[in-house]
């Protein structure tokens, strides 16, 4: 499955990620097969190719929680946004 997600490349305390569409099996930070957008959330920067992400969600790609937020906050895609939230661990035991 084809998936739209975040690539980090910024250096130790000023992260700025790549939009990246790669297979979902790849690592994050592993060989992808376009990159279709940067965002820079220091500074808040966003710039996508919104016409490259629209197609390749036309051809069955699925964006990120992240991503997907992202492309609703900048208009790309009309949705509402996902309620992003932690799970805890199935095995973990809570401290008392």
């Amino acid at each position: 499955m084809v998936r739209i997600r975040l690539s980090r490349i910024g250096k130790r305390n000023h992260p700025v990620y790549r939009v990246v569409v790669t297979e979902h099996w790849r690592p994050v930070k592993g060989k992808s097969i376009e990159e279709v957008g940067t965002y820079d959330p220091v500074q808040s920067f966003v710039k996508l190719n919104g016409e490259r992400i629209r197609e390749w969600l036309q051809s069955g790609a699925k964006p990120s929680t992240t991503v997907h937020n992202l492309l609703v906050s900048e208009g790309v895609i009309e949705d509402e946004k996902v309620s992003i939230t932690r799970q805890k661990a199935s095995g973990s035991k809570e401290a008392v």
